[in-house]
């Protein structure tokens, strides 16, 4: 009897404990249903998609995220970025946006870097003129030119260009797979239509230096050309001259004795005597 009991107050408490989990369970899913945000469809990358890249069905995948936290611009549909050139770096699952890709019919590659406008320039440069491989895309540099001006037989350098975007190293637009930097024999430079004139003269007229800037430092400071004797100034001081005294001379004030008077006279020769006959000295009164 009592055993019957116990089995029937154990199923009939195993009954209601599930009829309250299901209430509980229903009662939750059905008060936050309301806050859950339907998901939309967007665009990310599927892999790693490198500067210059056009975008293919293998790069992208479409996930579904809420529509409060997408990202303004963000592409919906794979039609909408398929054939696009990548003009910035895209990290696999981060989101394809506009400012990431060339406009369409850009094409891709190293044109598609190219802002309206602007000017892609080459110039040959060796692992000094590089700063030892440090300038890469992305990096910004001031152009220097050292020569001989005409009319001058003394080398001074100038700076021709600052602030200038570097694109392209070589055939490569964006560093080795480690990030190191690679020394390639030709930089590509980003500028407009008058710099690019300047820098293709500067490249013939002497020898280009590339200065690596910070790229937080984007103000460019008006800078003097340099010279050798500019170099060399206040180098050797020049020899300190000795101290001249100047001594006082004391001069004696000589009194002139005062004017003769002068005296009218009057020659006479008589045969070979000659005498002198003073005149009387004339006044204003007549003689009488």
């Amino acid at each position: 009897m009592n055993r019957t009991r116990l089995l029937m107050i154990g199923a009939l408490a195993l009954a209601l404990g599930a009829v309250v989990s299901l209430i509980v369970f229903k009662k939750l899913q059905g008060g936050g249903s309301p806050n859950v945000e339907p998901g939309t469809d967007v665009i990310v990358a599927a892999d790693d998609i490198q500067v210059g890249a056009r975008i293919g069905e293998h790069d992208i995948r479409t996930v579904k995220y809420p529509a409060s936290a997408l990202p303004a611009g963000v592409y919906s549909k794979r039609s909408q970025v398929l054939g696009l050139g990548v003009i910035l770096p895209i990290s696999k699952g981060e989101f394809i946006l506009p400012s990431k890709l060339a406009p369409e019919n850009a094409g891709s590659g190293l044109p598609s870097l190219i802002p309206r406008g602007m000017r892609a320039v080459s110039v040959r440069v060796n692992e000094v003129v590089s700063v030892a491989g440090f300038v890469g895309p992305g990096t910004r540099v001031d152009v220097l030119l050292t020569g001989t001006p005409n009319g001058s037989a003394e080398s001074q350098t100038t700076t021709v260009l600052q602030n200038v975007a570097v694109i392209a190293s070589g055939h490569t637009l964006e560093r080795n797979a480690s990030g190191e930097a690679q020394n390639t024999p030709v930089i590509t430079l980003l500028a407009s239509p008058e710099d690019a004139e300047r820098l293709t003269l500067a490249s013939m007229e002497g020898k280009i230096q590339l200065s690596l800037r910070n790229p937080l430092d984007t103000h460019s400071d008006p800078v003097d050309a340099a010279n050798a004797r500019g170099l060399y100034k206040g180098g050797t001081p020049a020899p300190a001259q000795s101290p001249v005294h100047v001594r006082s001379v004391k001069t004696h004030k000589t009194e002139l004795p005062p004017p003769t008077p002068s005296v009218l006279s009057v020659e006479v020769y008589k045969g070979d005597k000659r005498t002198v006959v003073p005149l009387p000295e004339q006044s204003g009164e007549d003689p009488k």
